[in-house]
């Protein structure tokens, strides 16, 4: 990402590059445009050669004798979790035992701070860190250039230097001699020059005896302390984190030496680029990618043992991203969530793999007017169940981790969880590259009856995701949107062969409970409001079978839907509470009439109400100790209430209530909806999307079965019975 300050160090790199014909770096900078071939390795005797690291596996033992003996450039491509930044150590402290002077750099002071520390643990080592101390880990200031120079002798001189340039400062404010200010302004002026003269020879001095420089590609530009350094210094340049930094930005260092190693992952995510258009045209191309493309496997080695996952967890990403060259190690391959000390053993922790699926649910992603981001309501619901589960197991919020490729879907999590569980790190794929937990729990948000997927259609961000995942993940999605992306689709094929399945059918109940107590913020219900009334206008019909149901407009019920009109003109702030408390008093009135009639067993509340309304029914539920759900999405959301526990046979769909503020459509005549054959007498009037909101607006033949007969003088009658069935997640329309 071009911003900044950033923008003049990128673009005076290349400047330079393209005038420094003669310079110390000159040859490696034609092989890696493709101008000059590869050199033939160096002469290295490998019998000699000794591993500082004794726990290196065969892969990463062959990747560092390969860096040594490459002439030009050397490439170590790192899978999650295969031990890159330990291996590139390890080149490191054998580039310094064979008298190299290294610079090591990474494009964030995250991935250079981890580099220091781990090379700090090495007395045999003089490593100094570029950068300002503010930006760095705590436990690593020690080898900061400030930090260097202040305990240094020279360091100690300079001290002494500015006490007395502030003592003679002093002086100066105090004479009224126009000689004497002009004789100590002249003394300051000397004491300066001598104290920048004197700081540069000495950061000169630490700089040259330094081992490894450390500094992030933008910090060790010739603008900062290493220009005091002659230009061919340095003998070997290491780029960790290539795969994730911009080219310019890589030769920035990579001009300082004849030598390069780059270290990464191209596989995972590639440098953040907000122009499509420079994206499109190479920018988010990284130099590790392009060398390889280049020069092929004549100058790439891959680690290919793992330390991070399950094998279960590990072999789709083997498979799909690695050439199935990924071999979990005996250490993790087969360790699951209760292993962990204090986590139970039942269902959910002996699994490395889950996927709840959501299709049919009705869990359709946010369509929202002012967003450019997705959301789901009802897979950010089925997320916080799942988390409850692990943690009411025994697993620490903090093992846990929740991924997902939507900001607004990660703000629609964070309402729900991160003030019960705070230690739950919440964050979006892109956040999440680098890092990695016990327990990772995906939520993918796309579910719409196109089959768009977005930029879920980008393969290295699931592999990034998935990969984050060490004893178990998760996987929440609507399989049947997401399958329509072949990528995607595998995915989901490898969850249904190798993990367990649920229906997120299972979880209705505690779903509607959490979306009751988690309504969508007031921006958010304005706009998917704008967008429901877009995409149902003009609509006439609910498709069964091919066939159409013809839905016909009634006229409004002579019942008041409003608050007393009161010709005095309100504030319109005024008018909205007015309006809520006179629909809670109505909600109230419908549930006392319910309560009191011993006959009737549920009551249904039409989809005609807004969320806020619906919270206020929930509310008065609650208080009044009724059992409610809601059930639909969007404009087709509607509230069950009951007086006994609420199961999917025992609901009376002949019961509702018709008040709210716009009923005012419906079928033609009077239906009645139950699980038995109406009785007689059994009449109500439904919302034209109640009826829709059965089947997520559809009927569909292939899923649902259905019959509409006439009885008696009542006009058409219909029987409908949801059944749900874990393994087909198929709903069934019966008489």
């Amino acid at each position: 990402m071009f911003v900044g300050w950033n923008v003049n160090l990128f673009t005076r790199a290349l400047n330079d590059l393209v005038k420094s014909t003669n310079s110390h770096s000159s040859h490696l900078q034609e092989v890696l445009f493709g101008e000059a071939s590869l050199g033939s390795p160096l002469n290295f005797d490998i019998s000699d050669l000794k591993f500082f690291n004794s726990d290196l596996d065969a892969s990463q033992q062959e990747a560092v004798v390969f860096a040594l003996q490459q002439r030009e450039i050397a490439i170590i491509h790192g899978p999650p979790g295969t031990g890159k930044t330990t291996t590139v150590v390890e080149v490191i402290r054998q580039a310094v035992h064979q008298g190299l002077k290294v610079v090591a750099c990474a494009p964030s002071n995250v991935a250079v701070d981890n580099l220091i520390e781990r090379l700090g643990r090495s007395k045999d080592i003089n490593v100094v860190r570029i950068g300002h101390p503010a930006r760095l880990l705590p436990e690593i200031q020690r080898f900061s250039l400030d930090a260097r120079l202040a305990a240094s002798d020279a360091g100690k001189l300079l001290i002494d230097i500015r006490k007395d340039i502030d003592k003679i400062l002093g002086k100066a404010s105090k004479s009224k001699q126009r000689e004497d200010r002009k004789s100590t302004w002249n003394e300051i002026k000397h004491l300066r020059k001598e104290l920048r003269e004197r700081e540069q020879l000495a950061l000169k001095m630490i700089l040259s005896e330094a081992d490894v420089v450390l500094a992030t590609n933008t910090s060790i530009s010739g603008d900062g302390p290493v220009h005091l350094l002659p230009g061919d210094h340095f003998d070997l340049s290491v780029v960790d984190e290539c795969a994730q930094a911009v080219e310019a930005g890589c030769w920035i260092p990579l001009r300082l030496a004849r030598k390069c190693v780059l270290a990464g992952d191209h596989k995972q995510l590639p440098p953040t680029i907000i122009s499509d258009k420079a994206s499109k045209d190479g920018l988010s191309i990284s130099l590790m990618e392009r060398i390889i493309n280049l020069h092929g496997d004549k100058v790439v080695r891959m680690l290919t043992t793992q330390y991070r996952m399950h094998n279960d967890i590990m072999s789709w990403s083997s498979s799909a991203m690695y050439d199935d060259k990924l071999r979990a190690h005996s250490s993790v391959a087969s360790h699951l969530l209760s292993d962990l000390k204090g986590v139970e053993e039942n269902d959910i922790t002996l699994l490395p793999l889950l996927l709840i699926d959501t299709v049919g649910c009705g869990y359709s992603e946010l369509e929202l007017e002012e967003e450019a981001s997705k959301g789901n309501e009802g897979e950010a619901n089925l997320v916080v169940l799942h988390i409850e589960r692990l943690i009411e197991s025994g697993v620490r919020p903090e093992d846990i981790a929740v991924i997902t490729p939507y900001n607004l879907q990660v703000q629609l999590l964070r309402q729900r969880v991160s003030g019960t569980y705070p230690g739950v790190e919440i964050k979006s794929v892109d956040g999440f590259q680098g890092r990695e937990k016990e327990a990772v729990v995906m939520s993918l948000v796309r579910s719409n009856s196109r089959g768009e997927v977005g930029f879920l259609a980008e393969d290295r961000r699931m592999n990034v995701a998935v990969t984050r995942a060490r004893r178990h993940l998760c996987l929440v999605c609507d399989s049947q949107t997401v399958s329509h992306h072949p990528f995607l689709k595998d995915l989901v094929t490898y969850m249904n062969n190798h993990g367990e399945v649920h229906s997120g059918f299972q979880y209705t109940q505690e779903v509607d409970d959490i979306s009751a107590s988690h309504p969508l913020p007031d921006h958010l219900v304005t706009n998917q409001n704008v967008a429901a009334q877009r995409k149902t206008k003009g609509e006439g019909g609910v498709k069964v079978s091919g066939s159409k149901v013809k839905v016909k407009k009634l006229a409004s019920k002579s019942h008041q839907t409003g608050p007393p009109q009161n010709k005095s003109r309100l504030p319109p702030e005024d008018k909205a509470k007015e309006t809520e408390i006179f629909h809670g008093q109505q909600f109230q009135q419908d549930l006392k009439e319910f309560v009191g009639d011993p006959g009737r067993k549920t009551l249904r509340f039409p989809s005609s109400l807004s969320s806020k309304d619906r919270y206020v029914i929930h509310d008065l539920c609650t208080e009044m100790k009724l059992y409610h759900e809601s059930r639909g999405e969007g404009s087709e959301r509607f509230i069950i209430v009951s007086k006994q526990p609420i199961t999917e046979l025992s609901i009376d769909h002949s019961e509702t209530s018709i008040r709210g503020p716009s009923v005012e459509s419906g079928i033609e005549g009077e239906v009645t909806v139950s699980n038995d054959k109406p009785e007689p007498g059994e009449v109500f009037t439904h919302n034209s999307f109640d009826i829709a909101g059965f089947s997520n607006g559809e009927l569909n033949a292939d899923t649902h079965m259905v019959k509409i007969t006439s009885v008696g003088k009542k006009g058409p009658m219909m029987s409908l019975q949801r059944l749900r069935n874990q393994t087909s997640r198929k709903l069934s329309m019966l008489l």
